[in-house]
């Protein structure tokens, strides 16, 4: 059974000056974290229940890339999301 997560509805993603940044509305994490456009995609998509699996696909036929590319890219920002406590 593939996990599935989502994006903690108390952070928000916002355009800034052609950035796209992720800003957390309480006291999880203190700060704000800027993101490319892939990684910007990737917390697009976790804005609804998904699984690993499912965003790689997404993300795979969006930039045309491989797999192995698309796993490494997904695995980076959902470790970074889970380490400020931004996933459920």
């Amino acid at each position: 059974m593939l996990e599935k997560m989502k994006l903690r509805s108390d952070f928000i993603s916002q355009e800034l000056n052609d950035s796209i940044i992720l800003v957390p509305l309480d006291g999880y994490f203190k700060g704000v974290i800027k993101v490319n456009e892939s990684a910007a995609f990737i917390i697009d998509c976790l804005k609804e229940e998904t699984t690993v699996e499912e965003i790689k696909s997404k993300l795979m036929a969006k930039y045309n890339i491989d797999e192995k590319e698309a796993e490494n890219s997904v695995k980076k920002i959902i470790d970074k999301l889970q380490e400020i406590n931004a996933l459920i």
